[in-house]
């Protein structure tokens, strides 16, 4: 009974977080250029770009490769955090790219739509252009 109610625990937390993950024909520093190039194609901004595997490494430690980079827009993010200021806690906008246990390399981050019941927001219209811009964004960048 412990395990059953551990994976429905599991099961709940994912289904909320709507965790997306897809694969990338391409490299991981090639993946997140690929991202960089279409967020700033498309107006928005890249705001950081992280690199555990080379963190991880400054400290004497191994991982696979693995980036996460943050971006949005500002005008959009801000009509969210208006309805809800706490919002300023997942957004901007993450995808991590990494290299799996089978050296596949991957995208992963969460559909915004999960946002939308975290923080009570009432502007569907958002969400969704969020959740197909995120959508549309790592399928150019991984294909």
């Amino acid at each position: 009974m412990k395990k059953f109610l551990l994976f429905l625990a599991c099961a709940i937390t994912l289904s909320a977080n709507e965790l997306i993950i897809k694969q990338s024909k391409y490299g991981v520093s090639q993946t997140i250029q690929n991202i960089k190039e279409i967020v700033t194609k498309e107006g928005m901004g890249v705001f950081a770009i992280i690199n555990h595997h080379g963190n991880a490494g400054m400290v004497g430690m191994e991982m696979r490769e693995a980036k996460l980079i943050i971006f949005g827009n500002p005008k959009m993010g801000t009509k969210l955090m208006q309805e809800n200021i706490l919002l300023g806690l997942d957004l901007p906008m993450k995808v991590l790219v990494f290299r799996d246990k089978d050296e596949k390399v991957k995208l992963a981050y969460r559909n915004a739509s999960w946002l939308k019941d975290a923080h009570a927001l009432k502007n569907e219209t958002l969400i969704q252009e969020a959740d197909k811009r995120l959508d549309d964004i790592t399928d150019k960048a991984s294909k």
